[in-house]
């Protein structure tokens, strides 16, 4: 039983429709500027071990993986089934709706590496996908939750679209420690155009990454 932390006025979102009708189209588009998907590529190449296990969990029709680094397998999950066939990272994938059907159909302690890029904003039952999370990662894996300012605001909780930068990042940490997850890690960061504006102080989107361990024992 995963430990409740939000209030059910907390998950309430404006557009309460089926999600699954909302990403029924693909949106072959990058949500998030040039400059921050190279921050989560470093980040990925620092954090994931070369032949790790990898759950790219919320993904799209890109990983943000880098293109060197070779993974034992990658398998990801999505809504939209168009855009995850079109993944080259991916070695297999599943659809399924997240604040329908929080179970995940992967063994206990069969992953590695988890991630999740600009999705958790989405995310209604947040604990229980945070308790199957650390069921399904081997013991020392991690899970790595990022995001930035941005989100389709209609279909976010209450709790993210009230909230702030910090508010987002103490909520992802509080909601994985009360699951077990080790003392999570918090990375803030303003990252730098990565365009010709930058050279003259250009700024790209906030960065921002939530990293926790799951204990050895």
């Amino acid at each position: 039983m995963a430990v409740v932390v939000l209030s059910e006025d907390q998950r309430r979102k404006w557009d309460s429709s089926d999600d699954g009708l909302f990403y029924s189209q693909p949106r072959f588009v990058h949500h998030l500027d040039e400059a921050f998907r190279q921050r989560l590529t470093s980040l990925y190449r620092e954090r994931i071990p070369d032949g790790a296990a990898v759950l790219d969990l919320m993904s799209s029709w890109v990983s943000h993986l880098p293109d060197d680094v070779r993974y034992g397998s990658v398998i990801g999950h999505g809504l939209n089934e168009q855009e995850l066939q079109r993944n080259p990272r991916l070695d297999r994938y599943w659809v399924q709706n997240l604040n329908k059907d929080q179970l995940l159909p992967l063994d206990d302690a069969s992953i590695d590496v988890s991630l999740i890029v600009a999705g958790w904003q989405y995310l209604q039952q947040p604990e229980a996908i945070a308790a199957e999370l650390l069921r399904i990662t081997r013991p020392g894996g991690q899970v790595l939750v990022s995001f930035s300012n941005r989100m389709f605001f209609t279909k976010a909780p209450q709790i993210w679209a009230d909230g702030s930068d910090q508010d987002h990042l103490e909520y992802v940490a509080s909601v994985l420690l009360a699951q077990g997850w080790c003392q999570p890690e918090v990375i803030a960061e303003q990252t730098r155009n990565a365009g010709i504006a930058g050279y003259f102080g250009g700024k790209g989107d906030p960065f921002f990454s939530v990293i926790a361990h799951k204990n050895r024992l």
